[in-house]
């Protein structure tokens, strides 16, 4: 199963309605207490339940998707660009930036927002902020919910408020090679 952008606002999704879910449980079961309203317990019971399992569930389903290296590689390999940036972290941790860069350039090609956002920190690691900043950007601009932050009026790359996201995405290519 390959992993793209719209699979991670998917999973976004899931993890909001957990959280929302465990919201209203909280807020059925202290309006049961204040209330003494054992029909609004109940309702915060039965929410925190539901709430719960659903947090199960996507953790069970996440905890572990490649049982090895040689397993990443193949999917990898297949366009699956959660494994690439799976691999790309591994090489970025072994010092081979080169081939980490390689493997996130890939996943970003394929649309992966977390990619874009990993590619930045790589550039930010390797050369500066200035060099990162268009990846930062370009994560942003695809919704990236951290990448967005930095371009808020007053944030590190719009510090006096003349160089915010552009709203529909604006760039879509990638910046070129390093070089």
């Amino acid at each position: 199963m390959a992993y793209s952008a719209e699979g991670s606002v998917a999973a976004h999704r899931g993890i909001v309605m957990t959280y929302l879910l465990l919201f209203v449980a909280a807020v059925l079961s202290v309006a049961g207490l204040l209330n003494d309203s054992d029909a609004l317990l109940d309702a915060g019971w039965a929410v925190w339940a539901v709430g719960v399992v659903s947090g199960a569930l996507r953790w069970r389903r996440n905890r572990r998707r490649f049982a090895s290296v040689e397993e990443a590689e193949a999917a990898a390999a297949a366009g699956n660009t959660r494994a690439m940036r799976f691999l790309a972290s591994l090489r970025k941790l072994g010092g081979d930036h080169a081939e980490a860069e390689r493997l996130l350039r890939a996943a970003v090609e394929l649309g992966d927002v977390e990619a874009m956002w990993d590619m930045a920190r790589l550039v930010d690691l390797r050369d500066s902020p200035q060099e990162a900043e268009p990846w930062f950007r370009m994560a942003g601009e695809h919704g990236h919910f951290f990448a967005k932050k930095l371009f808020r009026p007053g944030h590190a790359f719009n510090r006096d408020g003349s160089t915010p996201l552009e709203p529909d995405g604006g760039r879509t290519a990638p910046p070129g090679p390093r070089g």
